[in-house]
C-alpha cells in the first residue's frame, strides 16, 4: 500500500507550502512510503484528486485544496484531519496502515490499567474506614465543642470562598474572551487563506483557458492560410 500525497509544486500560497512540507516531513520521519503527485503541472492528477475527494469533505466552493492524502484509492483526509491524527498519535490509523512493531501501548489500554488501580485503592480505603468506625463513634462526643467553634468560623470561610470564586470567575471570563479573540483571528486568517487560494486556482484556470484559446486561434489561422493558397 502506497500513500499518495497530492501537492501543488508551484503554489504561491505560503500557508499551502507550509502544510505540504509538514505532511511530507512527518511521513519521512515515520519512514512511511509515499508518493508525491503534483496537481499544478499535471492536469490528470488534479482532476483525479478533485473527483476522488468525497463530496462531504469538499469545501463550500467544491474545490479541494492541497495537500490531500490517499491510501491507494482510499481517501484519508486533508491537512486538518492529518494534523488532528498527529496530535492524537493516531497517524497510522489515519493512513490505514498497521502500526510498526514495538509501537507505544494505546492510550485506552493505559487508561484502563489506571482505572483498575483507582478502584483497588478505593476498596482499600473503604476497608480502613470500616475498621476505624468504632473509634470515630467514641471521638464524636469529644469533638462536639470543636464543631461549635467551626460553626463560628464557617461564615468567615464562606466569605473568603465567595471572594475566591469571584476572582476565578473573572480569570475564567478573561481567558474565555482571549480564546474567542484567538478563534476570531484564526477564522479571519482562514478566510484570507481561502480567498488567496481561490484566486490562485482561478488564475491557473484562466491561464489554461488562454492557452486553449491561443491554440484554437493558431489552428484557425493555419486553416485560413491553407484556404487562401
Amino acid at each position: 500500500m502506497v500513500i499518495k500525497v497530492f501537492l501543488a509544486s508551484s503554489s504561491g500560497s505560503t500557508a499551502i507550502k507550509k502544510k505540504q512540507q509538514d505532511v511530507v516531513g512527518f511521513l519521512e520521519a515515520l519512514k512511511v512510503e509515499y508518493a508525491q503527485l503534483d496537481i499544478a503541472c499535471n492536469e490528470e492528477n488534479r482532476m483525479w484528486m478533485r473527483q476522488n475527494v468525497p463530496q462531504e469533505k469538499k469545501p463550500a466552493n467544491g474545490i479541494p485544496l492541497p495537500p490531500q492524502i490517499f491510501n491507494e484509492e482510499s481517501y484519508c483526509g486533508d491537512y486538518d484531519t492529518f494534523f488532528d491524527a498527529k496530535e492524537d498519535n493516531s497517524v497510522y490509523a489515519f493512513l490505514g496502515l498497521p502500526p510498526p512493531p514495538g509501537s507505544k501501548v494505546p492510550v485506552e489500554e493505559r487508561n484502563g490499567d489506571a482505572h483498575g488501580e483507582e478502584e483497588q485503592a478505593a476498596e482499600e480505603e473503604e476497608e480502613e474506614e470500616g475498621e476505624g468506625g468504632e473509634e470515630e463513634e467514641v471521638a464524636e462526643g469529644e469533638t462536639a465543642e470543636d464543631d461549635a467553634l467551626e460553626g463560628e468560623t464557617a461564615g468567615d470561610a464562606a466569605e473568603e470562598a465567595v471572594e475566591e470564586t469571584d476572582e476565578v470567575t473573572e480569570d475564567t471570563q478573561a481567558h474565555a474572551d482571549e480564546e474567542e479573540q484567538e478563534e476570531a483571528d484564526e477564522d479571519r486568517e482562514e478566510e484570507d487563506l481561502q480567498s488567496e487560494e481561490e484566486e490562485e486556482l482561478r488564475q491557473l484556470e484562466e491561464e489554461e483557458e488562454a492557452e486553449v484559446q491561443e491554440e484554437e486561434e493558431d489552428d484557425e489561422e493555419e486553416t485560413q492560410g491553407e484556404e487562401a493558397e
